[in-house]
């Protein structure tokens, strides 16, 4: 479904040598510098690698922050910080902001970085990213990544996404009106809330960001009211059906609206087609067929009349709702002993890279992710 969701270009970073010469006193030390380099750099390529899965990820992932968190935590038996932890800068750009970096000279906003990257590319992580944030000494600028509303957007999202999967598996397996429409309405709100907190940030990074997420609750609603307009006629309320049935034509009419303005917008991020694909187009037609039923039926049998306002939704699912998976770092890897840490030197050929001449603004190449073509799509089957 990669022409369903929008997503957030990946985060790009310089290239990091881990070269503490002088520093690293032994060889296990070096070893442990060498093994930093080569496992950074294979997670990085796993980011856009199209064989790569969950499994291969995790692996990747566990072997170079087991390594990284030698660098973190305290390894001589103190509550001071890891002698290590600000002796490498390290540069990363902003999903929101373009090519140009972020840098900063501590190993924890390195985990942090590369923990969001991980989270982007397998987005039922995200919820844990913010554990370590309070501990960076550089507090995020607005509108960068590890930003709040940045953060708080990512993770409802997430939950929204899921979510979805949940109302296209139901509506498979003909589960009834009731739920379908609860799911819907519940997915609408996570949606109306990631835009919300998106509101108060620079539209010049947010605004087709902001799109999306108004084309899926405005399209989520309209569900909502669909099938909540087939639970009222099962209740012989065509009059109340017939209303929800003309707000759902409404939703879904915005919702087209916006996938036009959307397309059109200019800004970070890949540009999903939801108004192309079948899942889209079938609800257009399940609502023109429900509403011509309910015409019909109310002008042969009911003869209701229809509310001048549309129902309020007070939806609520009982069961189906997405629950996120807690993300855990791996262990500190063995080589990380409080032996091996002793023959860091910090006095020894240190490099300070603070002490550098302030050069030009610099940019940093974007990841080149694979131009994944869209699976065949059944209409409610999200994979």
């Amino acid at each position: 479904m990669t022409h369903w969701f929008h997503r957030n270009p990946l985060k790009a970073t310089a290239p990091v040598s881990f070269n503490f010469y002088g520093v690293a006193g032994s060889p296990s030390a070096n070893k442990i510098c060498n093994d930093l380099r080569t496992t950074r750099a294979r997670l990085l390529e796993m980011f856009t690698d199209t064989t790569c899965n969950p499994e291969i990820m995790k692996n990747a992932t566990d072997a170079y922050f087991s390594l990284l968190q030698g660098f973190i935590a305290s390894l001589d038996g103190t509550t001071q910080e890891n002698k290590l932890r600000f002796m490498q800068n390290f540069k990363w750009t902003d999903t929101l902001q373009g090519n140009t970096p972020s840098a900063q000279q501590d190993a924890i906003f390195e985990l942090i970085s590369m923990a969001y990257n991980v989270a982007i590319w397998h987005t039922k992580f995200a919820s844990r990213l913010e554990v370590h944030i309070p501990r960076l000494i550089t507090p995020a600028e607005k509108g960068r990544d590890l930003e709040p509303r940045v953060i708080d957007t990512y993770i409802v999202q997430c939950q929204a996404e899921a979510q979805e999967v949940t109302i296209a598996r139901a509506i498979e397996l003909k589960h009834n009106a009731t739920l379908i429409a609860a799911l819907a309405f519940e997915t609408a709100n996570f949606y109306q809330k990631a835009d919300g907190t998106l509101n108060t940030l620079e539209p010049e990074c947010s605004s087709k960001w902001r799109k999306y997420l108004q084309l899926k609750q405005h399209f989520y609603m309209s569900y909502a009211y669909c099938y909540h307009g087939q639970t009222l006629l099962s209740s012989d309320k065509c009059g109340e059906s017939i209303r929800s049935l003309q707000e759902a034509e409404k939703c879904y009419s915005r919702a087209e609206t916006l996938c036009k303005e959307y397309r059109q917008t200019k800004g970070p991020g890949s540009t999903a087609k939801p108004s192309e694909q079948l899942f889209f187009t079938k609800l257009g037609g399940l609502i023109k067929n429900t509403l011509q039923k309910c015409e019909r039926e109310n002008g042969f049998i009911y003869f209701h009349k229809v509310p001048a306002e549309a129902p309020q939704l007070e939806l609520k699912a009982s069961y189906g709702l997405a629950e996120p998976i807690s993300f855990e770092f791996p262990v500190l890897s063995e080589q990380c002993t409080p032996e091996v840490y002793a023959t860091f030197d910090l006095t020894k050929g240190a490099k300070d890279e603070k002490a550098k001449p302030k050069r030009e603004e610099e940019v940093i190449k974007p990841m080149k992710e694979p131009d994944l073509k869209p699976q065949k799509d059944t209409g409610c089957v999200i994979s």
